[in-house]
């Protein structure tokens, strides 16, 4: 197993339906670490530089809308094989595609309106983590438990 950092993001509906607890559980839960958190209104700039690989499709103009609509929430997650595991929490992106259980298939009604983002590869992580954190800004810890989980 290799311990990664990766990141994620609760999208505007998140804290608009108020639940952000309710999705952080579900990290905490899978024996993740919350090694980064904050609360931000992300800018147009680091919105089109985050989202840079999506410009020119249909979808971008109003995911660039969405994601700067409101207050996100911003994560750094460490843990063994993190990205894999934070995917696969999340569930696809196509929500009729993501199954009850996962985040997006209990929680997201709309592929356009979906709530959560997650990095998809070691590279995407660290240009994403980044983006939205300097290097102290990010706490590694243990809890003592890694043997139980």
């Amino acid at each position: 197993m290799a311990i990664q950092r990766t990141f994620a993001m609760l999208k505007p509906g998140v804290l608009q339906r108020r639940i952000i607890g309710d999705v952080l559980s579900r990290f905490e839960r899978k024996g993740l670490n919350i090694i980064g958190l904050k609360v931000m209104v992300i800018p147009p700039l680091l919105a089109t530089t985050h989202y840079a690989e999506h410009k020119g499709k249909s979808f971008y103009n109003d995911l660039i809308e969405y994601i700067t609509s409101g207050a996100v929430v911003a994560i750094a997650v460490e843990g063994d094989e993190a990205i894999q595991l934070v995917r696969r929490l999340c569930g696809p992106t196509a929500v009729c595609e993501s199954l009850p259980g996962t985040i997006r298939g209990d929680y997201c009604l709309h592929t356009n309106h979906n709530i959560i983002h997650s990095s998809d590869s070691p590279e995407s992580a660290a240009r994403e983590l980044r983006l939205f954190f300097q290097p102290n800004e990010m706490v590694p810890w243990q809890d003592g438990n890694e043997q139980w989980m």
